[in-house]
């Protein structure tokens, strides 16, 4: 889903000594369980894809009626738990030595957060949720209108719930997701110098002796398995709305399986050869290019658009956001029945479930280039530029596609994957747009996935930040596999063959994700700056009360050596 620019991935991953001097041996368990898992599903799905597209289905449904209130209180959880780190004593905690530098200048590591906040998810679904929240709002959520009533009136209140839900979805909470995994991540490797592993995060838990033991392979096993699904979502969305382009350019004709084949093969060498070959001017020259493209073709469709009612959405969407949220975070099956349910499996627990399945990747990367920050200026950092981000993004983009609509124009026909291109269709230089859509998704699959590859070596390999190139292959081409066998699912939705896989693999994710903020908590309250806070605050509050009960309140606090043998109480009252 996300993307990064590639110089920021190799300053992230790189290491003083060489690839050969990080190499290190493969984790046999690790590799081989979630490597027989995949071959398992890709075969079962090759070869018996009815079997297969009804089993995770029927998994689905159980998960989503049994389980579904698990996904959506914990991910309301993380967004507290990164907010009270960051508001609390805790986040003047350095992600690094007490005296530590940030590693990397606050200007770029904005940008490298602005990278990773862009990719595919916002070039497929910019116009596609707001739009469809705005024809079909979320059961429950539009009034009774009173007799006499202007359609006006329900045509604004669409317009406030589609942008508030389109927000909901992407600032706050999958950021904080990502934020708490980066931190944990962050204050296991370089405050306490523990291995580059999500299994390292629960040694408070596990104990140190026991981090490499069956608990935390099966840690390992848990991120990686999540990883790769993620990745493969991001591969098949993607490849979806590159298909879609073609037949709108005319290159093509009809949306055949074969074309989506032809499209993830070629995706997925492109990513592998990326990931490497070490070629890294070529690729951070594309990377910088698609930046630059991705403003452009925002500022286009801004300028072009209708630019007035953009601007006005923007304080109406965070204001809609803001007042709904609370209402938005307690979405249940209790509010809505079976209706509710399958609004949230297309929606809100989907993306709960997309988030983390990528929480592995973006969270190592985010920790990775966050070295020397407090805990304050990371959670900030995280939360904040990829917010911002998304407002104006779905502001331009969801805005200009409701405002066609409110106007008569279809933009809504040909699905999800080719509304971005009917919203182009109505501005000048369609062709010219619609080929920078298809490139911009191209390429920040291929900028992310290959990075996504790097992880899942690290993962196989014991946390070496240099994994073997042939690991990273198979992983490269392992995702190209799980990604065509998610489309062959969902037949011609193909778009429910993607989320019934990723949402079962994140599911286990999450219990680790939970786990991990009581492991975070646990190593925060033995930290350095936090014992030390704690002693002179026990310290004080003596010197304060034997002040009071020996000299009336009419005293004076100095410090001196105590004597030999005396208590921290005991330093002067005077």
């Amino acid at each position: 889903m996300h993307s990064t620019t590639t110089k920021s991935k190799q300053r992230a991953y790189a290491s003083p000594r060489g690839p050969r001097a990080l190499a290190s041996r493969t984790d046999i368990v690790v590799f081989a369980a979630v490597a027989v898992l995949m071959l398992t599903l890709v075969g079962w799905g090759g070869f018996a894809t009815d079997s297969l597209a009804t089993v995770t289905a029927e998994a689905l449904e159980w998960l989503i009626v049994n389980l579904g209130w698990f996904f959506v209180l914990s991910a309301t959880g993380f967004v507290a738990f990164a907010l009270y780190l960051a508001f609390s004593r805790f986040g003047r905690v350095p992600l690094g030595g007490d005296d530590e530098e940030p590693e990397f200048r606050t200007a770029s590591w904005i940008a490298m957060m602005f990278s990773a906040g862009m990719g595919i998810g916002l070039m497929f679904f910019g116009v596609s949720e707001p739009l469809s929240h705005f024809l079909n709002p979320p059961p429950g959520t539009m009034p009774l209108l009173p007799d006499g009533a202007s359609a006006p009136s329900a045509e604004t209140h669409a317009l406030r719930t589609a942008m508030a839900t389109t927000l909901f979805h992407w600032t706050l909470h999958p950021w904080s997701i990502y934020a708490v995994a980066g931190l944990a991540i962050a204050y296991s490797v370089f405050r306490k110098g523990r291995s580059h592993l999500i299994s390292s995060v629960f040694a408070p838990l596990l104990g140190e002796g026991r981090a490499r033991g069956p608990a935390a392979k099966l840690i390992d096993i848990l991120a990686l398995f999540a990883t790769l699904f993620g990745s493969a979502a991001s591969l098949g969305i993607g490849t979806l709305q590159i298909r879609t382009g073609m037949v709108e350019a005319g290159w093509i004709e009809g949306a055949s399986t074969g074309v989506l084949v032809l499209i993830i093969v070629a995706l997925t060498i492109c990513f592998i050869v990326s990931a490497v070959s070490g070629v890294a001017r070529g690729i951070q020259y594309l990377s910088n290019i698609n930046m630059v493209l991705a403003v452009l073709l925002a500022v286009f469709v801004f300028v072009g658009g209708p630019t007035v009612f953009v601007l006005n959405l923007v304080p109406t969407s965070i204001g809609s956001y803001l007042s709904d949220f609370g209402l938005m975070a307690s979405r249940s099956g209790a509010t809505g029945g079976d209706e509710m349910s399958g609004w949230l499996q297309s929606w809100t627990i989907f993306y709960w479930a997309w988030w983390i399945s990528w929480t592995p990747f973006v969270g190592m990367f985010i920790a990775r280039i966050s070295r020397g920050r407090t805990i304050r200026q990371f959670v900030g950092g995280v939360l904040l530029v990829p917010s911002v981000v998304s407002v104006l993004w779905f502001s331009i983009f969801g805005g200009t596609a409701i405002d066609l609509a409110r106007s008569g124009v279809p933009v809504a026909e040909g699905g999800p994957e080719a509304q971005t291109f009917n919203v182009l269709a109505e501005l000048p230089f369609t062709e010219i747009t619609s080929i920078i859509v298809m490139l911009l998704v191209a390429i920040f699959f291929v900028s992310g996935a290959d990075a996504a590859s790097v992880v899942m070596g690290t993962l196989s390999q014991r946390g070496s930040l240099a994994p073997s190139r042939w690991v990273v292959v198979f992983w490269g081409a392992a995702t190209g596999a799980v990604a065509a066998v998610m489309l062959a699912i969902g037949g011609s939705a193909a778009l429910s063959g993607v989320q019934n896989l990723t949402f079962i693999a994140a599911l286990p994710f999450t219990v680790v994700m939970v786990a991990m903020c009581f492991a975070l908590m646990r190593d925060l309250l033995h930290d350095p700056v936090i014992l030390r806070e704690n002693k002179a605050a026990e310290v004080l509050e003596a010197a304060v009360v034997q002040g009071i009960e020996e000299h009336d309140g009419e005293f004076q606090l100095e410090i001196s050596p105590p004597p030999n043998g005396a208590s921290n109480a005991s330093r002067a009252a005077e």
